[in-house]
This record gives C-alpha cells, structure tokens and sequence, in this order.
C-alpha cells in the first residue's frame, strides 16, 4: 500500500509520498513515489503515484520517452494542467489496456493513480486526481487537498487545518508530515522514506525538496510534540455528564433504538 497527498492554496503547493511498496514479515521494499517532471523557468510539474507498481513505471516511462522524442502532445507542448491530468488519463488507459488481461489471469490488481499537482505560464497552481481510467478530480479552494493510497489516517488533520486562503505553505508541508506520521503510526504498509516538495506560486521551480528517513530528527520530533500536544488536549476535554438522560422516557428510548440501523 501507500499513501500519498498534495495541498494547494493560494501560496502555491506541497506535495508528500511515502516510499514503502510491501511489508511482509520478512521484506519490505521501497520505492520512489514523487517525481518532478518540471521544466524551471516555464512549467512545474509535480506527480505521486500510488497502486500497482509495473503500472505506474510504465506511464511514467511511456512519458518520458514521448517527451525525449519530442511526439506531438508530450508533456513539453501541453498548455493547460487540464490538459496534462488528461494526458495522464490517457497514458493510464493505454498501459491498462496492453497488461490488465494478463494480470487479472493471476489476480494481480492493476489498480494505479496520480496526483498531479504544478503550474504554467499564464495559469494559476492546480492540481488533480487520476484514476485508473483515466479520469480526473480537480482539488478546489473548498476541498484543497487530494489524497492517494492508505488515505483514512491522515484525513482528519486536514480537514481541520487547510483552508485555501489562508494556509501558509510551511504549515501545509508540516499539515502534510502530520497527516504521514499519523498513517504511519496505524498502518504499518505506509512507511519511510519520505518525499516532500513544495512550489511557491509563480516561481517556476521547485525551491524546496526534502528525504526525511527512518528516524529522521525532524520527524521524530514531530511525533513526540504532536502525541504529547494531543494528551494535554485530551485532559483538558470537558467530562462525560452520566446524569443528561435522566428524563429520558423509556418507551421513547425503545421506539427510537428500533428505527437505528
């Protein structure tokens, strides 16, 4: 498994990955997960990839060598990032289309996805969602994060502390370690490495990329300050009054338990 996230305000955008691809009892492997596909000074591109591995390499390969062999539509000449999420739709079907037969025959999933989050010339940061059949999800001021992967641990930090407007990108790249560090903690297929990155808007280069390994400073201070901020948060919560249903009817009690799934 894995999990993977991009976060966009109106700073720009920051994008994080974890490296682990398995974790057997006895193997555990890694890969890279987030690959800058910028061209400094005209484009920033910035993608994390997450499902079936051969698949997600596959597309990225088949993009780069139309890119090396300047075909008509790579990357390079496309003027929208709409039209790149599509582009990467299209490669998604193309690569699905030429294995998925053969690995279903095995029970191999050939689910794969994409973040794919940058900024062109004359546009603003924007950053989008590929499924396994090519469709795509734009991320929006009301919903400005997208995830990929082992996404149900990490939700909750977001949902209460990005806000498009006024998110600064230092506190969405620690938002963004926060909600890793909190997968990481209760699911033991998302682990170190970590790949961050962040774009500030209209600079055209990714001035900032960070590998945080296993047992990183950083970041094992920023576990022990986050559980310990939570415990005196968790003190502080009001009791449980055991005396609120005192009045309750019981024949109500019953009439509403027999209508609860």
């Amino acid at each position: 498994m894995t999990y993977c996230l991009g976060i966009i305000t109106r700073y720009g955008l920051v994008m994080a990955a974890d490296s682990r691809t398995n974790a057997g009892v006895d193997y555990v492997s890694t890969a890279q997960k987030l690959f800058d596909l910028s061209q400094p000074g005209e484009r920033v591109l910035l993608v994390c990839t997450a499902g079936n591995l051969s698949m997600t390499q596959s597309v990225l390969t088949l993009m780069r060598r139309d890119r090396k062999g300047e075909v008509t539509g790579n990357l390079n000449e496309l003027t929208t990032m709409y039209d790149i999420a599509h582009y990467f739709g299209e490669k998604t079907r193309q690569v699905l289309d030429k294995h998925q037969e053969w690995l279903k025959k095995d029970n191999i999933s050939v689910n794969c996805s994409f973040l794919v989050g940058g900024q062109l010339q004359g546009e603003i940061p924007e950053m989008y969602m590929v499924y396994s059949q090519g469709n795509i999800l734009q991320a929006t001021r009301e919903t400005p994060y997208l995830q990929i992967g082992e996404i149900k641990y990490g939700k909750p930090i977001l949902d209460r502390t990005i806000h498009y407007e006024d998110t600064s990108l230092d506190v969405a790249a620690k938002c963004a370690l926060l909600s890793l560090d909190s997968t990481m903690k209760s699911n033991i297929s998302v682990g170190p490495p970590i790949d961050i990155a962040m774009y500030e808007a209209d600079t055209f280069k990714v001035g900032y990329r960070l590998k945080l390994e296993r047992g990183d400073p950083y970041l094992l201070r920023l576990r022990k300050s986050w559980e310990t901020s939570l415990r005196q948060a968790f003190k502080k919560l009001p009791d449980l009054s055991w005396d609120n249903n005192e009045d309750l009817d019981p024949d109500n009690y019953l009439a509403m338990t027999d209508i609860l799934p």
